[in-house]
This record gives C-alpha cells, structure tokens and sequence, in this order.
C-alpha cells in the first residue's frame, strides 16, 4: 500500500507508513461529522475546534470533520480544522489526515477541496446509496445511473487534486452484492484509495457483515489496491461487535465516535472498539493494534459529553460513571484484595483519576470489608465490634434510602 501515500515530506510518509502495515487497524474519528448528526448533538465551532484538538491528543489517524458543503459555517470551520489540526506535525511525525464528507457531485466535491486543501493530508469522503430501496425512492436513478455517477465523481475529486479519495455505498449492507463488486471495482480504476462498506441502518449481525468483507475482498477487482473501511450503525447494539468481526477479516480502517454517539442509535464507540484491541488484539484478533494514546480517552469522552449535552448512561462501557464502581459486597472484597479480580481493564489505562484508590460505592448490597475501608479513608478506626454495630445500621439505613 505505500505507493498510495508517497509525499515529498519524509516526516509523513513515515507517518502514513503505518497504514501499509497488516496489523495496524487506523481509526477514522467521524465525531465532528457523523456523531454531530445525532439528534440534538449540534455544536459550536468553538467547541469542534476543541474536541478536534483533544482528537490529536488522543491520535486517531483520520478526522471527519465535517460536510463542507452543508453551511458556510460548517466550511470555515473545516478549513480552520484544516490550516491548525492539518499541519500540526509532532516529533513523531504524527499528524492526522483531515477529511471532508461529499455527495458525488461536483459541487460538493469542489466545496471540499476549498475546504481542505490546506492540511497537509487531506481526504475526500464521497458516497452514493447503492440499495434497491434508497436507488428507487431516494434516488430515483437507475443502477446504470448511480454507478456512472460514482466512476466520474471519484475521478473528478482525484483530477481536482485529492490525492486520497474515500468512496462510501451507502447502505452496502442492504444492497445487491454483486452490484456492489461492481461499483466498487469501477470507483477503484477511476482512483478511489479507500472503500467505506456500512451498516447504514446497523441491520447486519457481526458474521453477515464480516461475510460482506469476505465476498468483497474476493470478487472485486482491484480490491487488493485500497483500503477497506467499516463503517458500523447500533441499531441492534452490534456496533462494536461488526466492527471487530470486519477487524477479525482484514478490514483496517474503522470508523468510530467518541461515545458512539451518531444518527438513531449511534456508530461504533471509539473507547470500545479502541479498549477491545488494547486488550485482546494480540491473543484473540491476531495482533492487531492501534496508535491512540488511551489516556487521553476520559477526558475526551467528557468533552464531547458536555459539548454535545448527549449524557451517557451510567453502565455505559469504559467511560460510564459505573465502569470501574462497585457496590456489591462480594466484588468489593475481591477489588480490595486484588482489583484484578474484578477489573479486566484497568481505570487508570483510559485516563480515569479516582477519588478513592478502589472505585468503591456504599450501598445496600456493600460488605464490612468495603465500610470498614471506606472508615478508615474517612479517619475513623473503628474496632470490630463498634464497626459490627456500624455496619448493621448502615444496612438498615441504605435499605431504606440511596446512599449518595
């Protein structure tokens, strides 16, 4: 794949390097974009600004951050993401590629490249729906039609300057399979470099989507040229698990959200699928590995919380308020003779700072262990009698009310 990514900036080709490598699984952060399209999750440009930073931080490889073509808000802010994010090249050689999102028209393939052409590896999303029932009802356009369309459109953005093009079919998962192989065989000779298949309406289970990746890679010419991305919805709460199944198949660009915020049910969360390869990419998907610093994954999460005023269930997984919380007594006795009894990931690994050492929460169901601990944290040492009488009114009252 290194012949796709040759640039005359040796820093960035050595950056860029890591996606020629087979077990480097990049991540397409579609936050900004996707994530923002959740009902009620818009936010300022200030606040984009900020969490594109924060992206940085965390180093995802791809930044979607936006749809140039929407507002002319949206197209300024993209170009300011362009001009700072864009060209921010640490002492590793890291910087990320900024992407664009784009109908396939050469209007919005022409506001993109205004919008982006100042980063230093900028990227076009371009998509078109390539299902029956999106072609027939939203389209109106013929098979014909829809695949002409997308042949001169990636050709267009490549002639205009886009030297990495992505091309989406929208609702691939739904859509004839060898129509499919067929499109996208055309999309790569007109220069396409990246393929996005995704689960538009998050129907496929994690073997049938896997399955599309198999049938893809298999029959499409030119397959062995580009990048294959998935692109994964939740409506089943499969999000993740399609993602890790198109991982465990070969696919090594995914796109995510932080929070798995996204249209409906959202996308696959970044912090899952990232955690996920971090713990068991080496024994159980075959080595595979990412380059995001996890530490940096709390602290964002809570960024996008508050900017996008989407608040996260409490037993939302690794960054929900009761990830690394106990409150029964039989895991809290386990945590305070081991914590990896009970705590397979560790807090600290996503950036989480505790208030107590062990993530222990009184409550009705809580042990004398974990009272006569939270005692002592408190400055009282109690004997055990005096702690026995203690606990059993403690017992009493927190069966009665929530212990805060």
């Amino acid at each position: 794949m290194a012949s796709l990514y040759s640039n005359s900036n040796n820093t960035l080709v050595n950056c860029l390097d890591k996606f020629s490598d087979p077990n480097y699984v990049s991540i397409f952060d579609t936050t900004l974009r996707d994530g923002e399209q959740a009902p009620g999750a818009s936010m300022k440009a200030t606040q984009k600004m900020d969490i594109a930073r924060q992206l940085v931080k965390l180093g995802v490889d791809v930044i979607e951050a936006g749809f140039p073509a929407s507002s002319e808000i949206e197209f300024e802010l993209i170009k300011c993401i362009a001009h700072e994010i864009g060209n921010s090249v640490d002492e590793e050689g890291y910087v990320p590629m900024i992407c664009g999102k784009a109908r396939c028209t050469k209007k919005d393939i022409d506001r993109a490249w205004e919008s982006l052409k100042y980063a230093k590896t900028p990227m076009i999303s371009t998509f078109i729906a390539t299902s029956d029932i999106h072609m027939k009802y939203k389209l109106n356009m013929s098979r014909e039609e829809v695949a002409e369309r997308a042949r001169s459109m990636v050709a267009y953005a490549r002639s205009i300057g886009f030297k990495h093009v992505r091309f989406g079919l929208e609702d691939a998962s739904r859509s004839d399979k060898e129509f499919v192989y067929h499109i996208i065989g055309e999309v790569i000779k007109a220069g396409a470099t990246y393929i996005c298949v995704p689960d538009t309406v998050g129907c496929n289970l994690p073997n049938e989507y896997a399955q599309l990746m198999v049938d893809i890679k298999a029959n499409t010419l030119g397959i062995q040229n580009v990048i294959l991305a998935g692109h994964c919805h939740n409506d089943l709460g499969l999000a993740t698990a399609n993602t890790l199944a198109a991982i465990c198949v070969g696919v090594r660009l995914v796109d995510v959200t932080i929070n798995g915020i996204g249209e409906r049910a959202g996308n696959a969360s970044l912090e899952e699928i990232v955690m996920a390869i971090k713990c068991r990419g080496k024994e159980a998907l075959g080595g595979v590995y990412t380059g995001i610093n996890t530490k940096h994954i709390f602290t964002t999460s809570n960024m996008v919380e508050e900017y996008s005023g989407l608040k996260l269930q409490p037993h939302k997984a690794i960054v929900g308020a009761n990830a690394f919380t106990h409150e029964s007594g039989i895991h809290q006795d386990g945590i305070l003779k081991n914590r990896g009894t009970y705590e397979f990931i560790s807090a600290e690994d996503v950036g989480i700072i505790r208030a107590s050492e062990h993530g222990i929460k009184l409550g009705k169901l809580s042990g004398r262990h974990a009272l006569k601990i939270k005692m002592l944290e408190l400055g009282y040492n109690f004997e055990e009698k005096q702690l026995g009488d203690l606990f059993w009114r403690f017992k009493s009252m927190a069966e009665r009310k929530k212990v805060n």
